[in-house]
């Protein structure tokens, strides 16, 4: 029987060490993320919003196994990626798909669209046979919206939209349950970003696909996302449906993100948050140095995720009542 929730990810932490003063061989331990814990179910866009720096990507590679937690769990489908033995890893990698924030930089510039969408079945679905295959493809490049005449062209010969339309083509080759969609509009023109959206959204519907979409803008998050999580260096503070998170933030960070955003201000001025000196508090709440509402409590202890109605939950020792920075 099928999971109804395609990824569970469970207090899943990563800390990278980096080496300052190489001569001396000293090293720091740098958090990227921080006891994580979120859930996706299927025909669900989860929207994962944090200014650059606050571990979305890094939980993105996590989750499509690029690279390993240090500690907690994640699960895809009801099945646990630590301790997975090799031969079922290559089945496990099939269930998840990306699709990168650069197009040109994603596709090799010395394959054809028909060779790049190709490559995963060839790597991960040998038993497919050659006449399958090019039909497989072909119905790929007419659900992405690009003629059939396209096939043979190459990467340079395509705009910024064709060579995304391709990833996109190619994440979807192996019928993944979970696509990650890493910024995948940040470097496309405004217009074709719309185009690019509503494509994916109409695909994640069409295919029921579970998604985990990462972006800094909320305007985009706003446009495509069911759900919303919304991270600060390294931690989960705020998640919930687009509405409750978007339109009546309870964490000060979170509201704050939204009365900085063109689409959502509607030319108000956003309050002047005060500077950040760059690094993370050893104790207390990450938002700390810059909240305009923090107290002693807030230097002293991390707040965990509460529960604040249904499917809203923020991590925050004094959330805000409805529109207080806005």
């Amino acid at each position: 029987m099928l999971s109804e929730q395609v990824l569970v990810v469970k207090s899943v932490s990563k800390t990278y060490r980096m080496t300052g003063n190489w001569w001396r061989g000293h090293q720091h331990a740098v958090p990227a993320v921080q006891n994580i814990s979120l859930q996706i179910a299927y025909g669900e866009v989860y929207g994962l919003v944090g200014e650059s720096g606050s571990g979305k990507s890094t939980l993105a590679r996590l989750v499509a196994m690029l690279e390993h937690a240090d500690t907690g769990n994640i699960q895809i489908d009801g099945v646990a990626v630590a301790g997975i033995q090799p031969s079922g890893m290559r089945a496990l990698r099939r269930q998840i798909q990306m699709v990168f924030q650069d197009p040109y930089a994603a596709l090799d510039p010395m394959q054809t669209v028909e060779e790049a969408i190709a490559e995963p079945l060839l790597n991960l679905l040998a038993d497919i046979d050659e006449p399958s295959r090019t039909q497989r493809i072909a119905g790929l490049l007419q659900d992405v919206g690009l003629p059939g005449r396209l096939l043979h062209a190459y990467p340079h010969e395509l705009s910024g939209g064709e060579r995304q339309r391709v990833c996109i083509a190619r994440a979807l080759a192996l019928h993944p349950k979970l696509l990650i969609c890493d910024e995948p509009v940040s470097s496309l023109d405004k217009s074709v970003q719309a185009q690019i959206l509503n494509l994916l959204a109409e695909l994640q519907q069409r295919h029921k696909l579970a998604s985990l979409f990462i972006s800094h803008d909320l305007a985009v998050i706003n446009h495509i996302s069911t759900r919303v999580g919304v991270m600060l260096r390294g931690r989960l503070i705020e998640e919930g449906s687009r509405l409750q998170v978007l339109t009546n933030s309870a964490h000060p960070y979170t509201a704050s993100l939204v009365a900085a955003s063109a689409w959502f201000s509607k030319g108000r001025t956003p309050p002047q948050l005060p500077l950040s000196n760059g690094r993370i508090p050893e104790r207390g709440c990450a938002f700390q140095d810059r909240c305009l509402f923090a107290r002693a409590r807030c230097y002293q202890e991390v707040p965990d995720l509460q529960t604040l109605g249904p499917g809203h939950r923020v991590a925050c020792h004094f959330p805000l009542p409805r529109a207080a920075i806005s």
